[in-house]
Formats: structure tokens, sequence, C-alpha cells
């Protein structure tokens, strides 16, 4: 376990994906709501697009927020298709997924765009969640601290401590995404030390009020686990969030932890 006290306040953010009409995602925001009480963690869900405004609505007022699942960097213009920081603050977002490692896959993010999306939601007034992790194949090369490193430098080299204060890093290891397969508690940890080193080499010893999140394949079984360790301060969780009893365990289980550690 990391020596260094947790500073940050834990958060638990469900991203739902491609998962969902609007009936469900309502459905599913209602129990989430009613199955958390307002606690010593920040608990969040991210809806698709077409389900956002009405999932705020529905989450008004309670202990649970809304994140959005991707933005763009631009604040309009003719970009079809895409989504504005801006527009998701108006629609009543409070964080947004960027860099996520299905939307650098499949629709080509970049850790240049990845930069400049932080940007647009820190500029809108949304915390981002920046996500990071490496391939399989660069873990079994070793090379999972120097890609995670180039990944979080491209966004933090103009990031200010305001800024990191108001965002939320995101490691993600590529190979234990829907697999099944997470890294252990100690395969996080270290890469969680690796982040909050770099850092604490940007903004000294405020790098420990960051909240760096795991994500990978995380259960209601395995959190308490990750969440024991202190450089552990919450989890982005996929297909663990798609139902009311899995995510809400997860987050009662993950809140003991924290208490516990």
């Amino acid at each position: 376990m990391s020596q260094s006290p947790r500073q940050a306040r834990p958060l638990f953010c469900g991203n739902w994906k491609l998962f969902g009409s609007l009936s469900e995602s309502l459905a599913l925001a209602t129990g989430v709501r009613d199955g958390v009480a307002p606690g010593p963690v920040d608990v969040a869900v991210a809806p698709g697009f077409v389900a956002l405004a009405s999932v705020v609505a529905q989450l008004k007022g309670g202990p649970v927020a809304v994140a959005a699942q991707d933005c763009h960097w631009e604040t309009k213009g003719a970009f079809t298709g895409e989504v504005a920081a801006a527009q998701l603050a108006d629609a009543g977002c409070r964080y947004v997924i960027v860099g996520h490692s299905e939307r650098r896959q499949f629709f080509g993010d970049t850790d240049t765009t990845v930069a400049k999306k932080t940007r647009a939601a820190l500029a809108a007034g949304l915390s981002p969640i920046i996500c990071v992790g490496e391939m399989l194949a660069e873990r079994d090369a070793g090379q999972a601290l120097p890609r995670v490193g180039t990944q979080l430098d491209a966004v933090i080299n103009e990031m200010n401590e305001a800024d990191l204060l108001a965002s939320v890093i995101a490691y993600e290891p590529v190979w234990a995404i829907g697999t099944g397969r997470n890294a252990t508690p100690a395969q996080a940890v270290e890469v969680h030390a690796f982040i909050r080193g770099r850092l604490t080499a940007r903004i000294g010893a405020a790098a420990r009020k960051v909240r760096i999140l795991y994500g990978g394949s995380v259960k209601p079984d395995n959190i308490a686990s990750l969440m024991s360790e202190e450089e552990i301060d919450g989890a982005l969780v996929g297909g663990a969030s798609l139902t009311v009893e899995s995510f809400v365990k997860l987050v009662k289980e993950g809140t003991a932890a924290c208490l516990r550690s």
C-alpha cells in the first residue's frame, strides 16, 4: 500500500458507452441515484449523448453527477456529428471523458487532439476525465510507463495547477478493457505512482489532490482490493456500471475500502 495518505476525494464514474435507450438510461440513472447516498466519494454516470439532458433532469439535486463520453475541441463550426464542450455544460454535465482508448483506437483520437479536448472542456467549466493507458504489446515490451508518460505529458504540459486540480486522470490499461482481465493492484499502483510523480514534477505537493482513477474490467468483487491502495482515487467503470445492482454494489464496496485505507 502507498505510504502517502490519499488527499483526493474518490470518484466512481460509470461509462455506459453505446448502451441504453432513453427509457433504459433514465431507469438506470434513477436506480443509481436511489442506491447511493451522499458521502465521502463522488459518483457520476456517463450516458449516451441523446440521454444527457434527460438524465441531468432526473438526477438534479441528488448525489449523482452526469458526465459526457466525449467532446469536440472547437466551440462551434462545420463539424457534423460533433458536440462542443460548452453544449455539454449547457446540458448540465459536470464531467466529460476525453481520450478513452476506444476513441483513440476506433475514431482517431491522438495525444494532440486529446490535449485540445481537455483545454476545451476546462474552458467550458467541465472537469475532463483524461484517459491514458498502454496496449498489451507495449506492456509486454516493458513500455507501459513510457507510453503513459507520453500520453500524459501531451496533455499536462500546457496545464497550470488550477487546470490539473479541476481535472481527473484515468489509467486504463487497454488490455484490461472489456476482456475480464484487470491489472493487479500492484500493476495499477505502479502506473498510478508514476502518474502522480509526473504531476508532482509539474505542480508539487498539490498533485496529491488530483484524482487518478483506475479503469479496466473493474467489478464489485475487485474494487475493494484496488481501492485499498491509496494511490487509486476511484474508478472509471464500464460493463459493471450497466446494471443498478452491480454499480451500486461497486460504489458501496469501493467507498468502504476507501474508509478503511
